[in-house]
């Protein structure tokens, strides 16, 4: 597994996703015409937020998802993953792209601390925060995962 830029391309792959509505709803996307999701994708790539870096997570030569690490902080950012098309998951995938991100950021940016959240509903990301080795903080906001509410679940990990 590696991480590289994002490109054009990779809009249109993972715009792709988005043609299966239980996908959006597992990863909390508004379900909506793919051509939305392509322009939203490619103005994301061409003109990211000052406090988003998102990579693209390839193995074998094929996108099978991204990273996202949020924040402004030198010294820490959120961690956010996504696997995509639905048919990859349950692989191991979330493990390897969640692993990835972690790495690059304490090894490319430096980073002393990374944070992540997700809902106590989405057992999948759970697991994936915990087998990396994160460690629960505390609990965020509430807000529903497929139809169901949840409260978010914080963890974090430290530079070693």
């Amino acid at each position: 597994m590696v991480l590289r830029e994002l490109g054009a391309a990779d809009a249109d792959a993972i715009a792709g996703w988005s043609r299966d509505e239980d996908f959006c709803r597992a990863a909390g996307w508004r379900i909506q015409p793919v051509e939305q999701h392509r322009e939203f994708q490619r103005r994301l790539i061409a003109d990211s937020p000052t406090d988003l870096l998102r990579l693209a997570a390839v193995q074998d030569g094929r996108l099978v998802g991204y990273v996202d690490l949020h924040g402004n902080d030198p010294h820490r950012r959120e961690l956010g993953f996504l696997v995509g098309p639905r048919e990859i998951w349950g692989q191991g995938l979330g493990m390897a792209v969640a692993t990835v991100g972690i790495r690059y950021g304490f090894q490319v940016l430096g980073l002393k601390e990374i944070c992540a959240e997700a809902l106590e509903a989405n057992r999948a990301s759970i697991r994936i925060l915990q087998r990396v080795g994160m460690t629960e903080t505390g609990w965020g906001d509430m807000d529903t995962h497929l139809g169901r509410a949840s409260r978010y679940r914080q963890f974090a990990i430290a530079a070693e």
